[in-house]
């Protein structure tokens, strides 16, 4: 797939370099399920990507450089998650808006699937800004849902979760 600055392809190995430029961000990643990566857990995270179609490399037309990724997974009954990382170098120049938008338009118009969900954390203002740009209504807001890491005496850190929908029939873009 591809819009007037991006590609949107497959994962490939030897993207691990770049997949590593973005993932080892502790800014990046502040709001996923994982810590900064290391070199050698990038590239292994390539190779798997490589082999997961859920996961999509989002690339700089101009140069070839993969600055983040889509997510975009299929559930029960015509319903796919999204999610997306993008390296904090392009945030605020509209990529993230851009790929998403894309796959949307893509997904409701020519694959006809029927709804869209995100979840992101409320403290995350651009992801759930973005995600209202890209017409998707907040559904509820889900209360200590969520943790990904622990506290220094071992408790998790629990998180509240916004979750967000779509529905081909009446989203914004078809």
């Amino acid at each position: 797939m591809e819009t007037n600055r991006l590609i949107i392809r497959p994962f490939r190995p030897d993207d691990a370099e770049d997949l590593f430029a973005y993932l080892s961000r502790e800014k990046v990643v502040r709001y996923e399920p994982y810590p900064p990566f290391t070199r050698e857990q990038a590239a292994k995270e390539a190779a798997r990507r490589a082999n997961d179609p859920n996961f999509l490399a989002v690339v700089l037309k101009e140069n070839g450089c993969v600055i983040g990724n889509l997510y975009f997974a299929p559930g029960d009954f015509d319903t796919w998650e999204l999610g997306y990382v993008f390296h904090d170098a392009y945030w605020g120049w509209g990529y993230a808006a851009e790929a998403c938008g894309a796959l949307i338009q893509d997904a409701f118009e020519n694959k006809k699937i029927h709804r869209i969900t995100a979840m992101c954390n409320p403290e995350n203002d651009a992801s759930w800004r973005l995600l209202e740009r890209l017409g998707l209504q907040r559904e509820g807001c889900l209360r200590k849902n969520i943790w990904f890491r622990q506290d220094e005496m071992g408790r998790p850190v629990w998180q509240d979760t916004y979750v967000y929908a779509a529905l081909r029939d009446s989203h914004k873009n078809t």
